[in-house]
């Protein structure tokens, strides 16, 4: 695995492979670039591959969490589903919990739409009771009354 690594780094560095070295001859341990013990590197090596699964899982994790929160919102607005969002919950795992600032985002958008649509309905129903149908009837009807004068073809 090592091996791997070290080829890796040297493609990305520009240099060219080279043939691997053979234990030394004189029976002494070899050391490797920056004056490290063949110990030292592969603990170095180990350190990495740590760090870049730990980034990746951290980046993964965000990618889910962004993909929550396009799912809260698009059953809000009640759009289409994207499947890559389904997909990217299941690269992490599943069930993906929304940092508190962005789930307290969604869920006070939510509260809020449902307040205003109560009272926007409810004040709807109200204005509709107060309107005066006879006198709007009345009105309507003038209003037909002045067109017929004014045209010819009615």
């Amino acid at each position: 695995m090592a091996a791997f690594f070290t080829a890796a780094l040297k493609g990305f560095q520009g240099g060219e492979e080279e043939p691997p070295k053979g234990p030394p001859k004189d029976g002494k341990e070899a050391t490797l670039p920056n004056g490290m013990a063949r110990e030292e590197f592969e603990e170095y090596q180990r350190q990495l591959l740590e760090e870049k699964i730990e980034r990746d899982k951290a980046f993964a994790q965000r990618k889910a969490e962004r993909a929550t929160v396009r799912m809260h919102l698009r059953d809000k607005y009640r759009l289409a589903q994207d499947e890559r969002d389904d997909a990217q919950l299941h690269v992490a795992g599943g069930a993906v919990e929304l940092p508190q600032e962005l789930a307290a985002m969604v869920h006070s958008e939510e509260e809020e739409e449902e307040e205003d649509g109560s009272v926007g309905a409810f004040a709807f129903l109200t204005k509709l009771r107060e309107v005066d149908l006879p006198a709007l009837r009345d009105r309507a009807l003038g209003s037909v009354d002045e067109v017929k004068e004014k045209c010819a073809l009615m």
